[in-house]
């Protein structure tokens, strides 16, 4: 018996497994939408705003965020190649995200104009196209094993 073995439930894991891509791929999207709704409400609070202390996360992209990085957890535990490559892309627009809120923090308190979060819409468009890659493979299978 491993020692660990309790804390993830393997057995629903593995019966899910074929759903795990495309949850990926649907919650990076959902990401990709509430990242610019995130961005039209924080432009909205920094021309309201008096101080950087007004502008706050937007909640549903935080939670489309940690629920995709929960996604990419349990997708490493069903395909370790292909989970940990997703993980790793994931866990890039988590870091992308949480430096461009700062950033727009920093921007609301010296009133500059609001940039658009590029570093993170540019990591979701990486991790939109392995996503649709790994969830999508069996439109793609016939020609990849003839090149491949």
């Amino acid at each position: 018996m491993q020692p660990l073995q309790f804390l993830v439930p393997l057995d629903p894991l593995v019966a899910a497994e074929s759903v795990i891509p495309f949850v990926v791929l649907a919650l990076v999207l959902a990401n990709m939408v509430t990242r610019l709704l995130a961005h039209r409400k924080h432009v909205e609070q920094a021309k309201d705003a008096e101080d950087d202390s007004e502008i706050s996360r937007y909640l549903p992209h935080s939670v489309t965020t940690v629920l995709l990085v929960l996604a990419s957890f349990a997708f490493l535990v069903v395909a370790p190649h292909g989970g940990m490559v997703m993980s790793v892309l994931i866990l890039g627009v988590f870091l992308a995200d949480f430096f461009e809120f700062e950033s727009r923090k920093v921007e609301a308190r010296n009133e500059m104009e609001m940039e658009r979060p590029k570093a993170a819409v540019t990591a979701s468009i990486v991790a939109l196209l392995y996503a649709a890659f790994q969830s999508l493979f069996f439109i793609v299978e016939p020609v990849w094993t003839a090149i491949v």
